[in-house]
């Protein structure tokens, strides 16, 4: 979470919302001193409004706390599975003997890696990614469903639950939670040998999996906005952050100075600039419909980290003139944010690519190979959980009712139907006339 706190009073400016309409004072440390007519002061971080959120509180992780985390669930997953199998196995296949007619303990099951499961779900975030443009879903879609399949499995492994299983389920869950519902029938019929039933049943489960935290805080209109604010630059209308006394000519002057992208001119216009941003734009906004969802990047940094990163990888002059523009040069929270900004580019740089090549296609064969040899055979079918948990709530180890709570259940049914005829009398018997 230290990452989140860093760097962060770029971004979210238009999002403040002062109640006391009373004089402001911007401090360079990006807060708002506010004196009411009380004379108490008020102090307002301009990432208030993000800290609030569930993404910041449940889903931001340092890498540290990440790789921990996930180590943790793998370690779970793979004892769930052997316990699973020690358990359904026969007890004349307990013990295997050897030649020499000695007994040995079971061989155990090859379980995947923390590495293994990342790369594997990797490879269905990207299936999601596909399967969406497929569908012509919007992008918000696509990326809500991304984060939810990475979330899911921050405390679940693909052996006790298969991504090919849950992904389905998370676009579904995507489309409702972005206000793009479609009936499940419908969607059902994009799906080859899958039925309403498949979707549906693991739908409990990942919104368990997603703590019931359904919001998803994207970089993207971040973007937008910054994008805008670059526009009223080159017209000379774009105003400085706080502290920073430069009037819109200079910094439009300033911006015109700027070092070109290689391999294109200087610009000498201002619709040499407007293209300039344009293109800018447009690379930045690909990193973030590629690169920041298929990295840990929503864990470890802010929305408005992410976009700034994007546009540094984009147009690396163009991403300093902006910061420059907001953040004073002597601000003492410029250094962490630029450090900041650094190693998410480097994260989203070193993202896996969109096709994976001929060597990667092998390993994920190898991995997909391995998870069909190690999954939670309690686990596999998850429309008959599903079928038991509606059944037994209270049963949670889903493999149907238990024999005494079915016996407490038939006596119960025994007791109020008596009851029934205690009070309206047995029912009256046919007889014949």
């Amino acid at each position: 979470m230290a990452q989140h706190a860093a760097g962060s009073i770029v971004g979210y400016y238009e999002n403040l919302l002062v109640t006391v309409k009373t004089s402001l004072k911007w401090d360079e440390g990006g807060e708002i001193s506010e004196k009411t007519q009380a004379g108490e002061v008020l102090t307002m971080m301009e990432d208030d409004i993000y800290r609030t959120s569930t993404q910041y509180r449940l889903w931001s992780f340092t890498p540290e706390t990440l790789a921990s985390l996930r180590a943790t669930t793998n370690a779970a997953a793979a004892a769930g599975v052997k316990d699973a199998y020690r358990t359904l196995k026969p007890d004349n296949e307990q013990i295997n003997v050897s030649a020499n007619g000695v007994g040995e303990a079971p061989v155990d099951v090859d379980c995947l890696t923390v590495e293994e499961e990342q790369k594997i779900v990797g490879y269905y975030c990207l299936q999601t990614l596909d399967f969406v443009d497929f569908c012509e879903y919007p992008t918000n879609v696509k990326a809500t469903a991304v984060q939810y399949l990475k979330r899911f499995y921050l405390t679940n492994s693909p052996m006790t639950y298969h991504p090919k299983k849950i992904m389905p389920t998370a676009v579904y869950l995507a489309m409702k939670s972005e206000d793009n519902f479609h009936y499940v029938k419908s969607f059902a019929e994009k799906l080859p040998k899958m039925t309403t039933e498949d979707i549906l049943a693991p739908e409990f489960l990942l919104t368990q999996g997603l703590r019931f935290t359904f919001d998803v805080r994207h970089p993207f209109h971040g973007l937008e906005g910054g994008f805008m604010e670059l526009l009223a630059f080159t017209n000379a209308k774009g105003q400085c952050g706080p502290s920073i006394n430069k009037s819109p000519k200079e910094l439009r002057e300033e911006m015109m100075a700027l070092e070109p992208v290689p391999g294109s001119a200087k610009a000498t216009s201002a619709k040499d600039l407007v293209a300039r941003i344009q293109n800018a734009h447009g690379r930045a906004k690909e990193l973030l419909k590629t690169s920041a969802l298929l990295t840990d990047a929503y864990f470890l940094y802010t929305p408005s980290q992410i976009w700034l990163s994007t546009l540094l990888l984009a147009d690396e002059a163009l991403a300093r003139f902006y910061i420059d523009s907001k953040v004073p040069t002597m601000s003492e929270m410029r250094p962490k944010l630029l450090t900041t900004l650094k190693k998410c580019a480097e994260a989203l740089h070193s993202s896996p690519i969109a096709q994976p090549d001929k060597e990667e296609k092998k390993e994920l064969k190898r991995i997909d190979k391995k998870l069909g040899q190690c999954p939670n055979p309690q686990k596999m079918d998850l429309v008959s959980l599903n079928q038991a948990q509606k059944r037994d709530p209270d049963h949670n180890d889903g493999n149907g009712l238990n024999e005494s709570v079915a016996k407490k259940r038939k006596l119960e049914r025994q007791k109020s139907t008596k009851e029934s005829d205690d009070l309206f009398g047995p029912a009256i018997p046919d007889k014949k006339i």
